[in-house]
């Protein structure tokens, strides 16, 4: 915290918002930082008073005791406190709270003052601050509604899946939970999934010609046939994989295609008519929000997330405005500035003939910032400011997105030839781009201007009708209709912006969180929803359809911009929403006891299967009756919903009745030993699986051996590992053998040694271990962690404290004491007192003298 004597205390919530602002503001100023919110709703228990106006349960988030105490000891010697918070409704909560600790109910509105700006430039910092105003209680009560209603939700829906579905994700093993925006966001994923599984594929094929002319040679394609249309996968149903008017078009199989092109070998093709047009295209608005975590993850590939994560780095660092946000409104100066920028870079003739400003784009959207743009008026490039990495990255992207709007217009042509061959008609398309305009800067879905401007120029030589053309070759070929593409991360929130869903700041968190909570799988950049999420949205659309129904949710979304706005008071709003007519707690309780827990975790979109598609506790899993015994085949691991098709459902049932079979008898204890196919591939297991029962000795098989490999002898080996070699001969103690996480090993006293590739777990020798166990370790070793922050002594005992980077996030060490940082908490946001404090957390939770305990999230969180 600072120690100067200054006559004005300036609250943010990041320490390096802070040291920005520090660097505009004069020694009058002391600016401290929150590093995020001070109070929450606490992690357990719902935390709201329904019977008393839905008053929250607010308590001190851990860690910030001390940043409270030491910001009220300084606020006593100030003249005014400024809370200078995000200019959103988190930060005027945040801001909000904050005064609150320090006074602000009891204050006659005179020391504690609210002050808002986009942009860390000296101008707007000082022109916030000569007009400073009152915390917006009405964008706080919005806040406040948001966290209480999305706790109500989710503290009411995730008990009833536990219940009806599972207790826990099987893979994550973390208890099952469910979100108002985040159910809204699996379903739509759950029903391109669907889409995708009722798809039919359907092809047709057509022809493609290479003519010549005096100008050179150019591509047409067959369009019509007998005057009729030839079909393309536009015709096509997705549900019957036919065209959906037959009568309509002229669908071509291969020996229909391949007829033709031999009828055609000696005509004569002509030109029949040339059209072109001239058109012009629109630079795009700026950025918000939403549409740079789309082309932040079309371009750079980063997520969501990590959009965020970045933009808010450039942002504190005053490169950049507020990046959350839903406006494309731009002000004066920036429009001013990017004019000036653009005619000494591209010159005058690449500027628009007037000023460009945009309006309202987005559903629901409150333009209540700026478009997201370079900060201050001189538009200064990402090399100007020494910018590197994902922050040049992405800077670059805002500030080419800025330029573009500016910029006149791009003029295009295109020319398109009709060309006649008997009853055959080809088209040949140009396009060429007479100005570049803006393209010059800035194309949508490209990181190189010049190179996609090049990409974008399809010449046609000189035609003109009547002129006959030199067939070069001329060729059949095949197309099929593809399914309908699954979202990826950019997609997604383009469709939860289009259906109103969410704001500026949940888009991130949503699509993070619907990840870790085991409902979506990534492929590449697909975004896959798992089996559990397709039960969850099952048991959603049946009983509370209204909670995964995007015209449902966005209208909470404008209720809740109601509220901002002063036209809805909060507590009415809850009161409805849990107690109205149809209210959320009644349905709870009526729809739980009419939920039944073996419907529930049946899903129902797999009719077509010889079985039912079910969630079990280890995982989804495929049930049917054969020879009236159930049969259950795990899912394997990976498995899209979409790709259960009966075929593979068939393999499957296949592989398990070829794999699931007994070997025999073990001697020793009398149980039966069997081979079995697991949602990780073939393993061996003694004994039966009990209902609720605990799971049998189970052994994987190991790299390089089959199913068809192992017999009784085997499986009985696998299953005594690891297997006592022997004593070391040299050091004493026992030496062992067995299989682990990363395939087979051999250990000594904690020292372990990989096997190499002829040796075979189950017959290697004490000789041929201790050769392995005297060789050098490679491969995994781990590295110290690295050091992070010195942050200085201890203040009781004068130990030095360190933050580490740890395997599972940073963490701050002292002695023997570990103890996590908290997850919205960066590295540069802990301070001496805060440490103290966490480290005092830790010792008190008994985590003193486990050394290395604490660097685990995890564990962290456990009281």
């Amino acid at each position: 915290m600072a120690s100067r004597k200054a006559k004005h205390l300036v609250i943010v919530e990041s320490p390096t918002k802070a040291q920005t602002l520090g660097r505009v503001l004069g020694e009058d100023y002391a600016v401290e930082a929150t590093s995020g919110h001070v109070v929450d709703l606490p992690k357990k228990g719902l935390a709201v008073d329904v019977e008393n106006g839905f008053k929250p349960e607010y308590v001190t988030v851990r860690g910030k005791g001390t940043v409270i105490a030491s910001l009220k000891k300084q606020a006593r010697t100030v003249d005014d406190v400024l809370i200078a918070t995000d200019p959103d409704r988190e930060g005027e909560a945040i801001g909000f709270h904050i005064a609150q600790k320090l006074g602000y109910e009891t204050d006659d509105g005179e020391r504690f003052r609210r002050v808002r700006f986009n942009e860390f430039t000296r101008e707007a910092v000082m022109k916030a601050l000569e007009n400073p105003g009152q915390i917006d209680m009405l964008q706080v009560d919005a806040q406040q509604a948001r966290r209480i209603l999305d706790r109500l939700v989710g503290y009411g829906l995730s008990p009833l899946l536990w219940k009806k579905i599972s207790p826990v994700d099987p893979v994550s093993r973390r208890p099952l939970s469910a979100g108002r925006v985040q159910s809204v966001a699996v379903r739509i994923l759950v029903e391109r999934e669907r889409e995708r599984r009722r798809f039919r594929s359907g092809s047709w094929w057509d022809l493609l010609a290479t003519l010549g002319s005096d100008g050179g040679e150019f591509p047409a394609r067959l369009t019509k046939l007998a005057g009729k249309p030839v079909a393309t996968g536009r015709d096509f149903s997705p549900d019957t994989g036919m065209p959906a008017d037959e009568q309509a078009v002229a669908q071509l199989d291969e020996p229909g295609a391949r007829e033709l092109v031999a009828r055609l070998d000696d005509e004569t093709f002509v030109v029949s008519n040339i059209a072109s047009k001239d058109f012009s295209q629109k630079p795009y608005a700026p950025f918000r929000t939403s549409t740079l975590q789309q082309e932040a993850n079309n371009k750079l590939n980063l997520s969501a997330r990590d959009t965020m994560r970045v933009a808010q780095r450039l942002y504190e660092a005053g490169h950049i405005t507020y990046m959350r946000t839903d406006s494309v409104r731009l002000s004066s100066q920036a429009i001013g500035a990017a004019r000036a920028r653009i005619e000494e870079k591209y010159g005058t003739e690449f500027l628009s003939p007037t000023p460009r400003n945009y309006g309202k784009q987005a559903k629901g959207a409150q333009e209540a910032h700026e478009a997201i743009r370079p900060a201050g008026n001189q538009m200064r490039t990402a090399q100007e400011l020494s910018l590197s990495g994902r922050e040049a990255a992405l800077y670059e992207l805002i500030w080419k997105r800025m330029m573009a709007t500016q910029m006149a217009d791009a003029r295009r042509r295109t020319v398109q030839a009709t060309i006649q061959a008997a009853d055959a008609e080809f088209q040949a398309s140009g396009k060429t781009t007479v100005f570049p305009g803006f393209l010059r800067a800035y194309v949508e879905g490209s990181d190189d201007p010049e190179a996609a401007l090049d990409d974008r120029e399809v010449f046609l030589p000189l035609l003109a009708e009547g002129d006959e053309l030199e067939r070069i070759v001329l060729e059949a070929e095949g197309h099929e209709t593809r399914p309908p593409a699954r979202y990826n991360e950019a997609s997604l929130v383009k469709a939860l912006e289009a259906e109103g869903i969410g704001r500026p700041s949940t888009y991130a968190p949503t699509i993070a969180t619907i990840q870790e909570r085991g409902y979506v799988d990534r492929n590449g950049k697909q975004l896959v929803p798992t089996f559990l999420a397709f039960a969850v949205t099952r048991l959603l659309e049946e009983h509370f359809e209204d909670l995964v129904d995007p015209g449902f949710t966005s209208r909470m979304e404008s209720d809740l911009d109601r509220i901002a706005d002063g036209d809805v008071q909060w507590q009415v709003f809850l009161e409805d929403f849990y107690r109205g007519p149809d209210g959320f707690e009644t349905r709870l309780e009526e729809q739980g006891q009419k939920i039944d827990p073996r419907k529930a975790s049946t899903l129902g979109d797999f009719d077509d299967l010889d079985g039912e598609v079910r969630i079990g506790r280890y995982g989804p899993f495929l049930e049917l009756a054969e020879d009236g015994e159930p049969l259950r085949v795990t899912l394997p691991e990976g498995l899209a919903p979409a790709d259960l098709s009966p075929d593979k459902a068939r393999e499957l049932i296949e592989a398990k009745e070829k794999a699931d079979q007994p070997l025999g008898v073990d001697p020793e204890t009398g149980l039966a030993v069997r081979l079995l196919v697991g949602r990780y591939g073939p393993f061996v297991q003694l004994g039966e699986q009990e209902e609720d029962g605990p799971k049998p000795k189970r052994a994987s098989l190991p790299k390089g051996v089959g199913p068809e490999d192992v017999d009784l002898d085997v499986a009985l080996g696998l299953l005594s590992l690891p297997r006592l070699l022997g004593e070391h001969p040299e050091k004493g103690g026992e030496v062992k053998a067995g299989i682990g996480r990363y395939g087979p090993y051999v250990v000594h006293e904690g020292d372990f040694r990989s096997l190499q590739p002829e040796d075979d777990v189950l017959t290697v020798e004490l000789d041929r271990a201790v050769e392995l166990l005297a060789q050098p370790k490679a491969g995994r070793k781990r590295s110290a962690p690295k050091v992070l922050r010195e942050l200085g002594a201890h203040p009781e005992d004068g130990e030095p404290m360190q933050i580490l980077d740890g395997r599972y996030g940073p963490y701050v060490k002292h002695g023997k004491t570990n103890a996590s940082l908290p997850k919205d908490m960066a590295p540069e946001q802990l301070d001496v007192a805060g440490a103290v404090e966490l480290i005092a957390a830790r010792v008190a939770r008994g985590g003193g003298d486990r050394k290395g305990s604490g660097n685990r999230r995890g564990r962290a969180k456990k009281g």
